[in-house]
């Protein structure tokens, strides 16, 4: 309870730049996300940096991905890499309203939240959802879209080790059959365009996953949204 009344009260205090300390201001203020969040050519499809015309890199050209689209608002470094840590492990909820519209400036996204069917957030497991009292990613997708997000529909039905834990070679095996589709609620996915959401992709594992069982259940179209991307 009185984590929650914190939580409350954060939404509705002023607060400084986290990262120029400027007062008052949003988490970040509008100096520097025009200095930090400058738009970046990305590949179409898992949102590394390109360079040149090209839309794809050569990883996914050679592997197609489980998702239409990937879109990433910046990259995982210093300032946006600090902010991250706090938003999910130091009680900062509310900065999802100012990370969401950030999100929504960056470009493609605004079309491709306007054309979503439904928003999915990706899942914690039970323990980690109890011990840090929120979903940031359901916190994102729903500063986002209210109306579209929908929380009950991705499943997350095994608890595995935090990604960014373990070596690359282990993470897509540690989240295999991480995920369902709660099959009372698949007629919210099926022929549906679906955009699943996170805070940070790293080897994207998670998100492929999840856009793996997103795909069986019969999805016409999944873009994923991320705040930052590891590059």
């Amino acid at each position: 309870m009185f984590r929650s009344l914190l939580q409350g009260l954060s939404q509705r205090m002023p607060s400084q730049c986290a990262v120029c300390h400027s007062w008052p201001s949003q988490p970040v203020c509008e100096a520097c996300v025009g200095q930090f969040a400058q738009p970046q050519q990305r590949c179409h499809t898992c949102a590394m940096p390109l360079t040149g015309s090209a839309m794809q890199c050569g990883a996914c050209l050679r592997e197609p991905p489980p998702v239409d689209r990937c879109l990433a608002a910046v990259a995982y470094a210093y300032p946006w890499s600090n902010l991250v840590v706090a938003f999910k492990f130091q009680q900062h909820p509310a900065w999802a309203r100012s990370l969401g519209l950030l999100m929504r400036s960056t470009p493609w996204v605004e079309p491709a939240l306007e054309a979503a069917d439904v928003l999915l957030p990706l899942p914690l497991s039970k323990p980690r959802l109890q011990w840090r009292g929120y979903n940031q990613a359901q916190l994102l997708a729903q500063a986002l879209e209210p109306r579209k997000c929908q929380t009950e529909v991705l499943l997350r039905i095994k608890d595995t080790p935090p990604q960014s834990s373990l070596p690359r070679s282990e993470r897509l095996a540690s989240v295999r059959d991480a995920f369902a589709i709660d099959p009372l609620r698949i007629d919210q996915v099926r022929a549906k365009n679906v955009v699943l959401v996170d805070d940070v992709m790293t080897s994207g594992a998670s998100l492929s996953a999840a856009a793996r069982v997103i795909r069986h259940a019969g999805a016409a179209r999944i873009t994923a949204l991320v705040f930052a991307r590891t590059e």
